[in-house]
């Protein structure tokens, strides 16, 4: 435990010292600030550009926004920071590699199941936190300007787009222990997402793929239950979870 626990707190010493830290601190909080923000300046936005569109045929109609607008801005923004979350950390395992700092810890000592568990915790700490700060400012920003009781669901819908997000970080740690290049990881990652989403197009499998799991509109308006969303979730959780558990005997076949 104390080994995990070293390697835990290196992980985090090392995102601090690299600035990770901050730029994903700056990420979320901006893009929580983004979400309420262009809600309320779409209006004036539009009425700027009107005089401009009418003139090319366009008519404009008077957008009035409410608390639904700024959380749909919230589930179009999120994927961006989730890409650029996936972009960022996708070398977690590969620069080690590169570097052999790895073969350093091992041979002290280290078993290499510690340092897989403590680079997953890391990862998904670092995930949780930057999350849970993007919803709070968010939510603030919607509850000062708006009233939220329009909004359906909206709590299983936030905590789906989560789910999502450990699911991509799961694969990430699974491939990190397969192949040698942060590129290869990205590609790995994104092939199984791009399965998922086309598998998704299949109506009688469509529930149940993760990718589900992005479809936040219908379930936000009230057009659909999170029960229907519990075989995308079990599904989800299934395969993180499979994900992990597969990453630690191949880390440790792992030649480094």
């Amino acid at each position: 435990m104390r080994a995990y626990l070293a390697f835990f707190k290196k992980e985090l010493l090392e995102y601090s010292r690299s600035g990770k830290l901050i730029l994903f601190g700056i990420l979320f909080v901006l893009f929580g600030i983004m979400n309420p923000a262009i809600a309320k300046l779409t209006p004036w936005l539009m009425e700027t550009m009107a005089a401009e569109l009418a003139q090319s045929g366009m008519s404009v109609t008077a957008i009035e926004p409410d608390a639904m607008a700024s959380w749909v801005q919230f589930f179009k923004n999120i994927p961006m920071a989730l890409i650029v979350f996936v972009l960022v950390m996708s070398n977690i395992f590969t620069k080690e590699y590169a570097s052999g700092t790895l073969i350093l810890m091992l041979t002290k000592g280290v078993a290499r199941y510690k340092v897989c568990l403590a680079k997953a915790s890391a990862l998904l700490l670092l995930w949780t936190m930057g999350y849970a700060v993007c919803f709070a400012v968010t939510y603030v920003y919607t509850d000062y300007f708006w009233d939220q009781s329009i909004l359906h669901h909206l709590v299983p819908t936030v905590l789906h787009w989560y789910l999502f997000g450990v699911f991509c970080i799961c694969l990430v740690l699974l491939f990190s222990t397969i192949v040698n290049t942060q590129t290869t990881v990205l590609l790995f990652t994104g092939a199984t997402v791009l399965t998922s989403y086309l598998a998704g197009m299949l109506p009688k499998i469509k529930h149940l793929m993760p990718t589900a799991l992005m479809n936040s509109a219908a379930l936000l308006v009230g057009k659909e239950t999170p029960q229907d969303y519990l075989p995308a979730i079990i599904l989800t959780l299934t395969l993180s979870c499979a994900a992990l558990i597969a990453a630690i005997p191949l880390f440790n076949k792992k030649a480094l």
